[in-house]
């Protein structure tokens, strides 16, 4: 009996051999080998230029661009900067020699201003001068000192409290220093042992009339305006 041949044998094999590629082979692949007819020539791989238009139909091309007789062309002179070089170097103005700092006995030495031993920052425009935030800062603080006294001596005025005048002011402070004097006069003339509970207790309050008189003093000379509430 005759082999069995499947129909779809043709349509596998073209199938296999379209996805296919030269370099899916086992072993060297088979690739067509150059002619030794086409080798590489001179200039071969140079750009060619495209033929030259010939007048056709009658036509003729557009001339070329020839420059007209009243053309002079630009004459660059040629410089000489040997002597140009050297007329700078005499008129100019010599260079002022780098100071350097030596630091070591064999004569080791950098240049100076880098250094940081050249007060360049007492040499600014700015140096010295209040800052302009501080300045703003400061304008606003007493902005609003005298806003606050303002308001005070508005609610002292509704309250109609009584101002102590300058006489008035005068003889407090000195009624306040003459007893503050007294006081320490007794002060100083207690005795160094204090034994006793009397004498503590003396002791303590003679200080206590002390301190309090000096606070009234210094709150009495720090502001010149006393007010009185009824």
């Amino acid at each position: 009996p005759l082999r069995y041949v499947s129909k779809y044998r043709e349509f596998v094999k073209h199938e296999a051999m379209k996805n296919k590629s030269q370099w899916k082979t086992m072993g060297p692949a088979k690739v067509e080998v150059p002619s030794p007819n086409d080798f590489l020539q001179k200039h071969s791989k140079e750009p060619k230029l495209a033929p030259k238009k010939k007048e056709e139909d009658g036509k003729k091309l557009l001339p070329l661009s020839v420059p007209q007789r009243t053309y002079r062309p630009v004459i660059r002179i040629k410089k000489n900067f040997i002597n140009k070089n050297a007329v700078a170097v005499i008129r100019g103005v010599p260079k002022k020699p780098r100071p350097f700092c030596v630091d070591t006995r064999q004569g080791d030495k950098y240049p100076l201003e880098p250094s940081g031993l050249v007060p360049k920052y007492i040499k600014k425009k700015n140096y010295g001068v209040t800052p302009k935030y501080v300045t703003r800062r400061n304008e606003e603080i007493k902005r609003e000192e005298e806003e606050y006294e303002a308001s005070v001596l508005e609610q002292l005025k509704k309250k109609a409290m009584k101002t102590v005048s300058d006489e008035e002011r005068t003889n407090i402070l000195k009624a306040l220093k003459k007893n503050w004097e007294e006081i320490n006069h007794a002060y100083q003339g207690l005795p160094v042992l204090t034994d006793t509970r009397y004498k503590k207790i003396h002791k303590e309050e003679l200080e206590l009339k002390l301190n309090q008189l000096e606070h009234d003093i210094a709150a009495i000379e720090k502001h010149k305006n006393i007010y009185i509430a009824d």
